[in-house]
C-alpha cells in the first residue's frame, strides 16, 4: 500500500482549538501522505495556524462552502492522488496507525470506499457515547451489493468525520455531490456499490469524534437527514429504509443505560421520539415553507442555494 499516494483532506471553520489537536495526531502517524487544508473564512484564527502548521492550505468564502461540493473541489484540485482521507475538524486520530489502517483495505482492487471507527469524545454524554459504541463497532467488515438484503441501508453507511475514498472510484460515480444538504458520505457510498464497488468499514482505524447534542440540535441534524432522505428517494429504493434499525436502537441505548441509570430513561425515550418526528416531519418539506424550513434545520445556508 505504500505504493498509493494519500492526501488527508480537512475543511475548517472557527476551530482552531479542535485543529490543533487533529494536527497533533496527524503529526504522530507512520504513514506517509499529505494533509490538505480547505478554510472558509475562519475569524478566530484556524485560518492562521492551518498556513503555520501545513503547507497545503485553500481559503474560501464562508458562503461558498457545501459539503459535498468544497470536498469535490478539493480532489479536483489535487487530482494526483490516489487516495483521499476526509475528516472533520473536530474529529482526531486515537493512535499511530489511523491513516494506515484505514489506507489499508484499499489492497482489495474492488473497495472504492472505507469508513474508520469512531470512539466517542473522552467528555462524551452517556447518549453519545452510546451512539458511537451501537454504530461503530470493533468489528471489520467488507460490503458489496449482496450484502442489501442482509444490512439494508446500513450497506452504504460511511461518515465524512474520518472515512477515505480511492479516487478512480469517486470520479467515476460523479464524485462528492454539490446538491445534498448532508450525506454525501452515504451518497458516494452508495453510488459506488450500485457501480459493483466494494464499501469497507475498518474497525482498527479509530478516531476520537461525538457529538453531545441539546434537543434543538438533535432535532435540527434529523429534520436534516430526513431531507436528504427525501430528495435522495433513490437510497431508499435500492437499500431499503431504516425499518426495525430504530427501535434496535433505541433497546440497545436502555440496555446501555441500564437500571443504574433509571432517571435518564424518559430523556431518552424523548430524545428518540423526536429524532423519529424530525425526520418524519422533513419527509414532507416540499410541502413547507421555506422560512420554516430554514428555522427547522442545521444547515440553514442550504436553503439559500440553487439547489434547495
Amino acid at each position: 500500500m505504500s505504493t498509493l499516494r494519500v492526501a488527508c483532506v480537512i475543511p475548517t471553520y472557527n476551530g482552531r482549538q479542535d485543529l490543533a489537536r487533529l494536527l497533533d495526531s496527524l503529526a504522530i502517524q507512520r504513514a506517509h501522505f499529505d494533509t490538505l487544508i480547505v478554510d472558509s473564512s475562519s475569524s478566530d484564527g484556524t485560518y492562521e495556524l492551518a498556513v503555520s502548521r501545513c503547507p497545503h492550505v485553500l481559503r474560501i468564502d464562508s458562503r461558498d462552502f457545501n459539503h459535498g461540493g468544497t470536498r469535490q473541489l478539493m480532489v479536483q484540485r489535487n487530482a494526483d492522488y490516489d487516495v483521499y482521507v476526509f475528516m472533520t475538524q473536530d474529529a482526531y486520530l486515537e493512535d499511530a496507525e489511523g491513516i494506515a489502517n484505514i489506507v489499508a483495505p484499499f489492497a482489495d482492487p474492488q473497495v472504492g470506499a472505507v469508513c474508520g471507527r469512531q470512539l466517542p469524545h473522552l467528555n462524551a454524554s452517556p447518549l453519545a457515547t452510546h451512539a458511537r459504541l451501537f454504530n461503530y463497532p470493533p468489528t471489520s467488515q467488507v460490503k458489496s451489493l449482496a450484502d442489501v438484503p442482509v444490512l439494508g441501508i446500513k450497506t452504504a453507511f460511511m461518515s465524512n468525520s474520518f472515512s477515505a475514498y480511492r479516487r478512480e472510484a469517486l470520479m467515476q460515480v460523479g464524485g462528492f455531490p454539490n446538491h445534498v444538504i448532508l450525506s454525501e458520505d452515504m451518497y458516494v457510498g452508495a453510488k459506488m456499490l450500485l457501480a459493483g464497488w466494494k464499501v469497507a468499514y475498518e474497525g482498527s482505524a479509530c478516531c476520537r469524534h461525538s457529538h453531545n447534542y441539546s434537543l434543538k440540535e438533535e432535532f435540527r441534524r434529523y429534520f436534516d437527514i430526513g431531507v436528504f432522505h427525501a430528495r435522495e428517494p433513490w437510497i431508499r429504493e435500492a437499500f431499503g429504509g431504516a425499518g426495525g434499525e430504530g427501535l434496535r436502537y433505541v433497546k440497545s441505548e436502555l440496555r446501555f443505560l441500564g437500571p443504574r441509570r433509571l432517571l435518564e430513561w424518559p430523556g431518552s425515550l424523548l430524545r428518540n421520539a423526536l429524532k423519529l418526528f424530525a425526520y418524519k416531519l422533513s419527509q414532507q418539506e416540499r410541502h413547507l415553507p421555506l422560512g420554516l424550513k430554514k428555522n427547522l434545520g442545521m444547515y440553514r445556508r442550504y436553503w439559500d442555494s440553487p439547489h434547495a
